[in-house]
């Protein structure tokens, strides 16, 4: 690893977009998960908003991958940043991480994007609850407040399976030992024989938050964990009224259940469709290649390449990882993004081809 990141006149600034870096130190957070960071060879400010995602670009068994992953490190840490990942059982990604990126390795992301972070929603009053992995957000968060001593007045609520599944259990008490406004809450769902915890036990509930923010009525709250574990919370808090308006969530992960379910009925309604009109379809056109197709009015330009045979690298489909950016050089779409795109890029001529629908006859560098 240089040594360039030293000298501050050749350092560049991070931007969204793809990057090269390496992987400089694994830190086992918990029996089955790992921190893993990254620094880039040539000196970058890894500057992003606490909160943020990248995606990892991997290729795994000959194939190529794309995985998106929460940025755990805080941007107060600016010459490197690290993911935290569960290996989950039968997890093709999480378990070729695990087993397979060790320190000196080279690896792509894209990045850094996100609507869920804590610096586009200001305020002196916070609610961090998150579930298992679902940490790594608002740990960013609480890290990136009180490494830059802002007066912010935070509660940490983090529910854990069992005492040895705490992530960052030390930091976290570290934290809250030394200054007054952070309040950290731990709850264990069970605890094994030889695992001492005196804390609560079982799962949040409305008894247990008035005891943790009796106030948090008047918090900014961001929440983060599994989709169950997410709807309790939004139960728990629109049944005692909350403004949910202040409420906020990571939305990146598997696609939704209702989605899926959506996805399955637009098919089955798609295959028994009237053949759409010839005046209804808009031609795309790949230029970097040659290839053209026409489309109807409600498919995609990833759909398009697809149909081409081209292949766009995508990771979620929603428009929120940023992944299948690609430049429009004519025509007009209609893009329904999830803040995968910057606006500045929107500005510049760029797409998220997964979520961007033509409007006209489109051009795609591509």
């Amino acid at each position: 690893m240089s040594n360039d990141f030293l000298y501050p006149v050749t350092t560049q600034t991070w931007s969204n977009g793809r990057h090269v870096v390496r992987c400089v130190k694994v830190i086992q957070e918990t029996w089955d998960v790992r921190t893993f960071c990254f620094m880039a060879d040539q000196p970058v400010l890894f500057f992003f908003k606490p909160g943020q995602f990248v995606t990892l670009e991997l290729e795994i068994d000959g194939l190529p991958v794309m995985r998106s992953y929460t940025i755990s490190s805080s941007p107060s840490v600016p010459y490197s940043f690290s993911i935290t990942i569960k290996r989950v059982p039968g997890g093709k990604v999480s378990n070729w991480l695990h087993d397979n990126l060790s320190e000196g390795q080279e690896l792509a992301v894209h990045g850094p994007v996100g609507l869920f972070n804590a610096i586009d929603f200001p305020a002196e009053k916070l609610l961090f609850l998150s579930g298992g992995v679902g940490i790594t957000p608002v740990m960013s968060m609480a890290r990136w407040f009180y490494d830059t001593n802002a007066n912010v007045d935070m509660v940490f609520v983090h529910s854990a399976r069992s005492p040895k599944d705490i992530i960052y259990h030390r930091e976290l008490e570290h934290m809250a030992a030394r200054i007054s406004n952070f309040s950290l809450h731990v709850i264990c769902e069970k605890h094994g024989l030889g695992e001492a915890w005196s804390g609560y036990r079982g799962y949040l509930n409305q008894p247990m938050l008035e005891l943790m923010a009796p106030d948090y009525l008047q918090r900014e709250i961001f929440c983060c964990g599994p989709t169950p574990y997410m709807s309790a919370v939004k139960r728990l808090l629109e049944a005692k009224g909350f403004d949910m308006s202040r409420y906020h969530e990571e939305a990146f992960g598997p696609v939704p259940a209702e989605v899926r379910q959506d996805v399955r009925e637009l098919a089955e309604l798609a295959a028994d469709a009237p053949q759409v009109p010839a005046a209804d379809l808009n031609q795309v056109s790949f230029t970097s290649t040659g290839k053209s197709i026409q489309v109807g009015p409600a498919e995609t330009v990833h759909t398009a390449a697809a149909k081409l045979g081209l292949h766009i690298p995508k990771a979620c489909g929603m428009g929120i990882c940023g992944t299948c950016k690609v430049l429009k050089t004519s025509g007009e779409v209609d893009m329904e993004h999830n803040g995968g795109i910057t606006d500045e890029d929107v500005a510049e001529g760029y797409i998220l081809s997964c979520c961007s629908v033509p409007r006209s006859d489109v051009s795609i560098d591509y």
